[in-house]
């Protein structure tokens, strides 16, 4: 009897697909390492490439000003940066920006195109990934006005933990305030108090998370409504 070998993407969304459907899209990915801090397209760019992080991460953010801008979303091995190409619209809608060094598998635009053209499986897949994303940005838009910087920045660790795939990551406080919109004062105030309760340490520009289940409770609502839409409309 033959040996059948299943290769895994190292991404959900790809290894949630049949294997033949995966495999296909696989056919045409190459793997690359991203860096920290690097930009993989700005807002308005044409979209050349979408992204499948594997071990990496990445923040899309919408620019204010120069040294501002806020967070749209945060994109890990649960997702994929591009979406917005399946709706046949070639400019980026936001920046997108490595958060979290590691690796991932790009794929040009019109294969990604292609292969979604011949897999029903594939665009099914992609359109319940989509409709979670518009969610998450509504969820965040709110979230960005309404809700106190602390728990904010206790929501933005979480959702980076969960991508991270570890307990230590690298992040400085003027990142922070970047994706976050704040003053840098600001982040080192809320970072403090998050340290004074023994949630998180940080040193050097490395945020360890020491207390998971207390760092969600320091969290504003919106990050247990992200993770439950996920499940709900990804979970199967």
């Amino acid at each position: 009897m033959p040996i059948i070998l299943t290769i895994h993407a190292g991404n959900q969304l790809l290894d949630a697909l049949p294997a033949k459907d995966r495999d296909n899209v696989l056919a045409h990915c190459e793997p690359v390492n991203l860096g920290f801090a690097k930009i993989l397209y700005l807002q308005g760019d044409p979209i050349r490439h979408l992204y499948f992080p594997t071990t990496s991460f990445i923040a899309a953010v919408t620019p204010v000003h120069q040294n501002n801008g806020l967070e749209a979303g945060l994109i890990g091995n649960e997702g994929v940066l591009g979406i917005t190409r399946m709706l046949e619209v070639e400019i980026a809608p936001y920046q997108a920006l490595v958060q979290g060094a590691g690796s991932a598998l790009r794929i040009p635009a019109p294969l990604f195109l292609e292969e979604l053209g011949r897999s029903p499986a594939l665009q099914m897949r992609l359109k319940r990934y989509l409709y979670v994303s518009i969610m998450h940005l509504a969820q965040t838009a709110a979230c960005n006005r309404y809700h106190p910087l602390e728990p904010r920045l206790a929501r933005w660790l979480l959702m980076t933990h969960d991508r991270a795939q570890a307990d230590t990551f690298h992040v400085t406080h003027i990142f922070l305030a970047y994706i976050l919109g704040v003053r840098r004062v600001g982040i080192t105030k809320a970072a403090h108090s998050l340290q004074e309760q023994n949630l998180i340490s940080y040193r050097r520009g490395n945020i360890t998370i020491l207390d998971r289940s207390g760092l969600e409770h320091a969290a504003c609502g919106c990050y247990r409504a992200a993770s439950q839409n996920y499940d709900r409309f990804m979970g199967s």
